[in-house]
């Protein structure tokens, strides 16, 4: 491919971009030396805010991609043909506003509590404590049913189950993190038992005939052993921490509590959400009518978390347009690498790139059977190293960030706490591989 200004430019904010995520809380640190309530506060809040960070880059990308090439250019028959504005049509925003929908949709009080109850429900099974048995269930069982409900929704779901159960003051900084690492890492490999649930699949399985069956069988089950694993690992190096008896948080009022129907209502709308997934038409259409349905049942309603999800939606959508420049350097990496190095290779450029992205732009490149398992098997493994690795992440680092004080999550921190069970998910996909 020809490589033009516009590339290098590209690719140089985006580094800006992964850069700005990694030193976020020192903006925070920023903001506390200006007056409460004034511009400069504001303002270094605003570039402290990691959600904000892929959007604020693109945003400068679309300014200078504007003054080289224009912002739009025009033929006769006044068809936009070239320019900024030509650049943002042929990308595909349909993910980051999935996303957006489902993220709102899940964090839902009919769909928390039926998720609780479920998760509360499997921990009775277990044979551990109470606390410490809701807790292996918890990060079990919402990962993997991210196979079914979609990642977004499942990191959404669980993580805001163990920030009303998990994620209080009494508990150490090192469990958080060690927790929120074991989270990302479950609902990247979590997602894989099907082929339509984890972006890094749905990018490839079509064109490359990957089914339900091919994904059980040469990912699925992998999987499942690596998300025990790390999670009992975790769970029994903090067992302090996690001993005693669950404390049931009783949120609602019995009367207050949503109807079977209500119930009901939600997973019909969850369900056409996701079956619907690739037509942003129709979903977006599916989420007024939700908004409607809500603002009638509002009051067993929690208030919509359309701020959260919308600067999910932003992060995601800044990753796409920067993202979109980035094949120039890819390509040549991932289709000169042979399946082992690929295979690694590709989780290292999963911490710094999209994990979708990647296994898009490999399926770009003509590459054996095994060569397309590593570089998606690899892509999943490193999907909880940064917050940029995985499109659910940001959806669950904007839930659980409040937890960990003024500065917000280290991204250091995060990569110690994801480092354990990455490791974990790469033994298992690569030592029980079947190629």
């Amino acid at each position: 491919m020809e490589v033009t200004t516009i590339h290098y430019v590209g690719t140089a904010l985006f580094a800006c971009a992964v850069l700005h995520t990694f030193i976020a809380s020192k903006f925070e640190k920023m903001a506390h030396h200006y007056p409460e309530g004034s511009i400069g506060e504001n303002l270094f809040h605003f570039l402290g805010e990691v959600e904000v960070v892929f959007g604020l880059w693109a945003a400068i990308f679309i300014g200078v991609y504007s003054a080289i090439d224009g912002f739009a250019i025009y033929d006769e028959a006044h068809h936009v043909t070239g320019g900024a504005l030509h650049y943002l049509e042929s990308l595909n925003f349909t993910e980051p506003a999935f996303v957006f929908v489902i993220m709102c949709m899940a964090g839902t009080r009919p769909v928390i509590i039926l998720a609780e109850n479920m998760i509360k429900v499997a921990s009775k099974l277990m044979p551990l404590p109470g606390r410490m048995a809701f807790y292996v269930t918890t990060l079990i069982v919402g990962p993997i049913l991210g196979s079914f409900i979609t990642e977004p929704a499942a990191m959404t779901v669980t993580a805001l189950i163990l920030l009303d159960y998990f994620y209080s003051n009494e508990m150490s900084n090192k469990f958080k993190y060690a927790t929120i690492g074991l989270l990302f890492v479950n609902i990247s490999i979590g997602g894989t038992l099907t082929h339509f649930a984890a972006p890094p699949v749905l990018m490839v399985a079509s064109k490359w005939g990957w089914g339900m069956k091919f994904m059980m069988g040469h990912f699925g089950y992998k999987s499942v052993v690596a998300i025990v694993i790390s999670t009992l690992a975790v769970a029994f190096a903090f067992k302090k921490e996690l001993g005693g008896k669950l404390q049931i948080k009783e949120k609602h009022t019995n009367e207050m509590n949503p109807t079977w129907w209500m119930y009901a209502m939600h997973i019909i709308f969850l369900a056409l959400v996701v079956y619907t997934a690739h037509h942003m038409v129709f979903f977006l259409g599916l989420f007024l009518f939700f908004l409607g349905f809500v603002t009638v049942t509002q009051e067993y309603q929690d208030k919509v978390k359309l701020k959260e999800s919308l600067l999910v939606g932003f992060f995601l959508g800044g990753l796409v347009t920067l993202g979109g420049v980035q094949a120039w350097w890819l390509k040549p990496i991932l289709g000169g690498m042979g399946d082992l190095p690929l295979f690694f290779g590709s989780t290292a450029l999963t911490a710094i790139t999209d994990n979708a992205a990647l296994t898009y732009l490999g399926s770009l490149v003509e590459l054996t059977d095994s060569a397309k398992y590593n570089l998606v098997a690899g892509a999943v493994a490193g999907g909880g190293l940064t917050v940029i690795a995985n499109a659910p992440n940001p959806a669950g680092f904007g839930i659980l960030k409040s937890s960990f004080g003024k500065d917000g999550i280290s991204p250091l921190g995060l990569l110690m706490g994801a480092l354990p069970p990455t490791l974990v998910a790469l033994a298992c996909l690569q030592l029980l591989n079947s190629f």
